[in-house]
């Protein structure tokens, strides 16, 4: 990533760490665990949404993907990744690949990666994506 990502990158990190502590009274976590802070970290955002969207990649919200679906925001995937306590020798199966972004996270936590995507154009993209990263371990 460039300067400008990386700047970027930093602010929705702390904007997660923010939303880590305001929920840890419902969630049991008051910080994104060390693991899944690097694997979101090293997860290149703006390479899962559309072009025109890229200068918002960043921001700690959803952003349309297409055919009516969204890739979800930042802290959820953090929080879900969280709750599903993913270890190096986990096989994971991910219904609803949309463009790829969680699978990306799970596929440097985890062995394997099993994702379905049942709309045909998010499922070509994620794949082509998903396959341009080298993650040898997300199977579409």
């Amino acid at each position: 990533m460039g300067t400008s990502e990386d700047q970027l990158m930093e602010a929705m990190l702390r904007a997660i760490d923010q939303h880590f502590k305001e929920t840890a009274a419902y969630t049991g976590y008051d910080a994104m665990p060390a693991r899944i802070r690097a694997a979101v970290t090293a997860t290149p955002r703006h390479l899962f949404v559309p072009a025109d969207l890229r200068s918002q990649a960043y921001g700690d919200y959803p952003l349309p993907i297409g055919n009516g679906q969204t890739i979800s925001q930042p802290f959820i995937v953090a929080l879900m990744t969280t709750l599903l306590q993913p270890e190096p020798g986990d096989k994971v199966l991910e219904i609803g690949t949309g463009c790829g972004y969680q699978a990306a996270v799970l596929a440097q936590l985890v062995d394997s990666v099993y994702t379905v995507e049942i709309v045909e154009p998010l499922a070509r993209a994620a794949k082509k994506q998903l396959a341009s990263m080298a993650l040898h371990n997300v199977y579409c």
